[in-house]
């Protein structure tokens, strides 16, 4: 019978996390159980690397200050580039949201983040329109990393520390006997453990209630548009949001290509959170989002409006929702069973 201490359902950027920092502690016999024929092929693979500390509550920002100076100073390269967050409003009672916002912020040992006018924001993103915008917040040390990158440094680090990985391992159910982990279920057979930690993202409810647990997550479809445009984007163009509608966009970036993820000076990512779009597991990309997105860059980027989508790759990923949109970390009623 196969054994493990401790297992790990889910080889993405969470999962590699994980057994990153056990191993680090001094744990030593962590599996990694990964249900693609390679890591990245789900969420990680599909998410567009933004990383920020301008959150609204204590302990994002906390968490988020972590990691921010983690990507920073890792011995491995997480692609991390400081090219800020920039939120803008339009409206008095977005502006006292991001004002106070920044205050907590601060008060929890954010550097660089301050409020900025209109005149400001115009300088930071030239190619916004700022006509209706009275000011927003800006962080220059958020910015992006390399998704893919990072899964790739934790779970090198991991497995040099003892860890293994097993790839087309699909996990059924999570076994328990006396309210304690005691195994999973996989397609190549049973395995022992005395302790799971869940990091299979928007898939986790349904192995969670093999183990009697109720997880309220969701799954939540994200689309985003990669286009190209005719001319060069403005340099150092940060993320930009708008904090009352979703809309956003960045520069593009191409993870799979580590060697040439930074050169990309045309082409762009945006997208808005899609309030028609119903709870699924689907990740294909719908052309009917092109239409909707571009519409809501006509008025506030007529740069972005003009820029061609690239179809092929414009693409479609999983949020892992949650009722207060807080993560769910930490164990529960099954003793060693834990969710990330």
């Amino acid at each position: 019978m196969k054994h493990a201490e401790i297992i790990i359902i889910g080889g993405g950027v969470v999962g590699a996390s994980v057994a990153f920092h056990l191993t680090q502690r001094g744990a030593k016999s962590v599996l990694i159980l990964e249900r693609e024929t390679e890591q990245g092929k789900g969420s990680t693979g599909r998410a567009t690397g933004g990383v920020r500390t301008q959150f609204e509550t204590e302990i994002n920002i906390k968490m988020s200050l972590y990691s921010l100076d983690f990507f920073r100073n890792r011995e491995f390269d997480c692609g991390y580039e400081p090219r800020g967050y920039l939120f803008f409003v339009t409206g008095e009672k977005g502006l006292d949201y991001l004002k106070l916002n920044v205050e907590t912020q601060k008060s929890l040992g954010v550097k660089d983040v301050e409020i900025v006018d209109t005149k400001t924001i115009a300088e930071i993103c030239p190619i916004l329109n700022c006509e209706d915008i009275i000011g927003g917040s800006f962080g220059a040390r958020d910015g992006f990393i390399n998704p893919l990158a990072v899964m790739n440094g934790f779970t090198k680090t991991a497995l040099e520390n003892g860890a293994k990985i097993e790839y087309e391992t699909k996990v059924f159910s999570i076994e328990t006997e006396g309210g304690k982990v005691v195994a999973v279920e996989t397609n190549k057979g049973r395995i022992e453990c005395e302790k799971t930690v869940l990091c299979s993202g928007a898939w986790a409810k349904e192995l969670a209630k093999t183990a009697g647990i109720d997880l309220p997550v969701e799954p939540q479809k994200r689309q985003i548009i990669w286009a190209k445009s005719e001319t060069a984007l403005p340099e150092n163009l940060p993320m930009v949001i708008d904090l009352e509608t979703g809309f956003h966009f960045r520069p593009a970036r191409d993870f799979t290509n580590s060697a040439n993820d930074s050169d990309i000076s045309d082409e762009i990512f945006f997208a808005y959170p899609d309030p028609d779009e119903k709870a699924s597991f689907d990740t294909n990309f719908d052309e009917t989002f092109v239409e909707k997105v571009y519409a809501k860059a006509k008025y506030r980027s007529p740069f972005l409006y003009r820029t061609k989508p690239i179809l092929e790759k414009c693409r479609a990923g999983l949020y892992e929702n949650t009722p207060d949109h807080h993560a769910i970390l930490g164990g529960c009623s099954i003793a060693g069973l834990y969710f990330a």
